[in-house]
């Protein structure tokens, strides 16, 4: 702790020799109407570039921390004059007259001009992905696009892979998602691109966000209007692949002078299927598992907001969410139960499963904030989230012979309804300090779980409690943090340092009608998360940043749970209680070039990783279990590069490569290493008539997923064509035409061997339609930050 606090005072130090302020203005043509994603550049006497920045869509600009000095400002947008003059910045934040620029003539005889974002922005602490610049987005939901994303990868089972590691969280406009597994993924398919602005990768967050997240955080940014007024769109995608399914979804905005209102509601429905097939060896035996299942789904979304504007300073709002899912699902499954010693079929293991579940998600927010033009700043945020799940399991299990006839039946059924409540209170407090800007906050949460396993036995149409067989798990686990984070600006330089405090304590009570040993666990320890950063802007082409964060991944609420969850007759899933957290040292050094070519170097070292295994239990049987295995170490290299090769032709390259070194800490892991490598690309082509046409495709190598399987090589090709109406947006794309998106592994842990594969009906058609109304210059409200962060991402599973 001490060489945390040295670091830290030396870096207020530092700040003393610079005294830096804020830059801001407005940037107009010559009808006063704003500019947006005009360029500015602020050079120092000597013509070295300082400070870069992009107008937003009203035309305002901010360049933040500018030392006091003399200085150049250039102000340049395709088809205008630029605009240059120079500037004093004394020690006070400085706002300029509106900047106009004026048209130029000739360039405007050659081009029609079009303010458009590049697909990728490279910010200090950001990567921005611009979702609404690449028209392969059009139609696809949320979790299509992160494939897309620079530096992401989705898994064959579609976990989110970020630099090479596992456990990103996933925010919705700074409110971080309380949905993870099958709810996630359901949530992340039914929110359609259409509402998408773009999609920002924050791998290394400072002191002030939560520590959890050994990935970073994936921030999704719905779409923002301008101007007062009231303004709406409506879309609908139809997707077939065996069956039709369709996604649509409803924005309305409406903003006056005082009052910001919003409303956005998004579905998905339809029919998918999937397959998974594993060939166990276990002891004497083979088990050849071979599953085809259907899923049948009807998942809901919506968001409302109002912000009121008390003053100048002071606005108070309220935002409420809910995501409601009822979903059922079909298997067959067949396994035959081979001798290894005759290659003779012992008997056949017939499960003809089903399931249903019906969920509840709401968040409610409510908070306030102060701002004043000195920098001052504080945000009050009070929020209650709750998460309830039925969900019911018939699971028939028929032991035949080789020629079908019945050697006996097992037929069982579960109920498995969850009970989560959050309550988390945060406030976050800023002001310039000595020669640069001081930040210091604190957060509570307390989340309470109730999870009932009701184990029935089927006997003559009449379920039997299990009570050997059933539980009740109650789990209570509250957080307190604080933090400091100071950053400084330096001529070329900026620094930034902080530091995180987090205690957690927790206790998990099991409830039995046998006795068991695992009834009572209680934990209680505090963490210190250190992060900070450099960044040297060398000229107006290259700039540099080096990150450092340590972060911690606490376990799902349901990985606690120790008691047994059984998927057919041969296989369950056990909770762990005494799993441990897992904590991730992350070190990033980056390099920009022109604001476009971005490569990154990282470094991670993940302690006490944990990951799902496969268990022998006896000769037949096998368990699903989360366990700490090993100690991890990642080495990541990613490049980015967006480029116009001509005036109807854009290109955009996302490629990355990683080497995952996995050390045992439990001996029945074996040791496992990989070099992986893929990215994603896409070529736009713009025809006449606005027409527009994208081929896109992304490939991941070999690799390791979750520690334990050794996956095949995974791929996709998509092709889609657009045309553009003055209100109306038409787009019929194929997606993985080569069918390369169903993956391929082995694992091994202690003497079970599992070849495994699966997919689903990937291989899609899609049709997009949509269509826009009211006045086209609303601006939509400002984006805000729920106060549960951590706590949201690790409920369901």
């Amino acid at each position: 702790m001490k060489k945390y606090i040295l670091v830290l005072i030396v870096f207020f130090a530092s700040a003393e020799a610079y005294y830096s302020q804020s830059l801001s203005g407005r940037v107009v043509d010559q009808k006063d109407q704003p500019i947006a994603f005009a360029n500015i550049l602020l050079n120092d006497a000597y013509g070295n570039l300082i400070k870069a920045g992009v107008t937003q869509e009203d035309g305002q600009f901010i360049l933040k921390d500018i030392p006091e000095d003399y200085y150049k400002i250039n102000v340049s947008f395709v088809g205008y004059t630029t605009y240059s003059n120079g500037l004093n910045m004394g020690k006070t934040d400085k706002i300029l007259d509106p900047i106009i620029l004026r048209e130029d003539a000739e360039a405007l005889e050659e081009v029609v001009v079009k303010a458009r974002k590049p697909i990728v922005q490279v910010e200090p602490d950001k990567t921005v992905f611009n979702v609404s610049e690449t028209i392969t987005a059009t139609g696809n939901n949320s979790l299509d696009l992160l494939r897309k994303a620079p530096g992401v990868r989705i898994d064959n089972n579609d976990n989110i892979i970020v630099e090479g590691k596992s456990g990103v969280l996933i925010y919705i406009d700074d409110r971080q998602s309380f949905l993870s597994g099958d709810d996630l993924t359901a949530f992340l398919q039914s929110l359609q691109a259409d509402d998408i602005e773009s999609i920002e990768i924050i791998t290394q967050p400072s002191s002030r966000y939560d520590a959890a997240g050994n990935a970073g955080i994936i921030n999704i940014r719905l779409k923002r209007e301008k101007g007062l007024g009231t303004r709406g769109s409506i879309s609908s995608t139809l997707t077939y692949g065996d069956f039709f399914r369709n996604n649509s979804s409803l924005a309305l905005t409406k903003k006056t002078k005082k009052w910001n209102l919003g409303l956005n509601y998004s579905n998905y429905t339809g029919r998918s299927t999937g397959f998974i097939n594993l060939f166990r060896i276990q002891g004497d035996k083979i088990f050849d598992a071979q599953t085809e299942s259907e899923f049948d789904g009807f998942n809901n979304n919506i968001r409302t907001s109002a912000d009121y504007v008390v003053n100048t300073k002071n606005t108070v709002g309220a935002q409420f969410s809910a995501n409601w899912r009822d979903a059922e699902s079909r298997s067959t499954s067949r396994t035959p139960i081979i001798d290894r010693g005759t290659n003779a079929v012992d008997s056949i293991l017939f499960a003809p499963n089903s399931s249903e579940s019906n969920s509840l998600n709401t968040n409610t927010s409510l908070y306030y904030q102060y701002k004043d033009t000195l920098g001052t700043s504080l945000n009050v945020d009070l929020t209650y989230g709750y998460f309830d799940r039925e969900r019911t399991n018939d699971q028939p299990n028929f032991y035949l012979t080789p020629q079908d006839e019945i050697l006996n039946q097992n037929i069982t059924a579960q109920n498995t309804p969850i009970d989560i409540a959050i309550y988390v209170a945060k406030a976050d407090y800023e002001q310039k300090l000595g020669k640069g800007t001081f930040a210091a906050g604190g957060k509570f949460s307390q989340v309470n779980t109730d999870n009932t396993f009701e184990f029935f036995s089927i006997e003559n149409d009449e379920a039997i409690l299990d009570t050997t067989r059933s539980n009740n798990f109650v789990y209570d686990e509250r957080i307190l943090a604080a933090y400091v984070n100071y950053n400084v600006s330096m001529k070329k330089w900026k620094i930034q340092a902080g530091i995180r405090m987090e205690n957690t304590h927790s206790l998990g009570e099991l409830t039995t009608m046998t006795q068991n040993d695992d009834e009572l666990v209680e934990r209680d320890y505090t963490n210190w998360f250190p992060s900070g950063g450099l960044t040297y802007q060398a000229s107006q082409h290259h700039s540099l940043a080096f990150i450092y964060s340590r972060r911690i991944q606490r376990p799902n609420y349901q990985d606690l749970n120790p008691f047994e969850y059984q998927l057919d007759e041969l296989s369950f899933r056990r909770g762990n209680p005494f799993l441990q957290p897992q904590y991730t040292e992350n070190v990033k050094l980056s390099h920009t070039y022109k604001y476009t070519l971005t490569t990154s170097l990282s470094y991670s070292y993940v302690s006490d990783f944990f990951a799902q295994v496969t268990e022998a239990v006896g000769e037949n049987q096998n368990f699903l279990s989360t366990r700490n295995v090993a100690d991890q170490e990642i080495y990541n290299l990613s490049v980015s590069y967006p480029k116009k090769l001509k005036e109807w032709w854009n290109i955009y390259v996302s490629l990355y490569g990683y080497y995952s070194k996995y050390t045992p800490t439990n001996p029945a892991f074996l040791a496992v290493d990989q070099t992986t490598y893929g990215g994603y690309a896409q070529s736009t082509f713009s025809l006449p008539k606005d027409f527009t046409i994208e081929i896109s495709g992304w490939y991941s190598s070999p690799s390791i997923w979750g520690g334990t399987y050794q996956t095949e090589s995974l791929g996709s090709l998509n092709v889609g064509v657009q045309k553009k109406w003055t209100n109306w947006t038409a787009k019929l794309s194929a997606n993985d035409i080569l069918y390369t998106i169903p993956w391929r592994g082995e694992t091994q842990f202690g003497d079970l061997f599992i070849d495994g594969n699966g997919g689903s009906d990937s291989r899609t058609v899609q049709a997009y339609l949509s269509y826009s109304f009211g006045n086209k210059e609303v601006k939509n409200k400002r984006n805000r930050e729920s106060s549960a962060k951590d706590e949201q991402n690790r409920i369901g599973g």
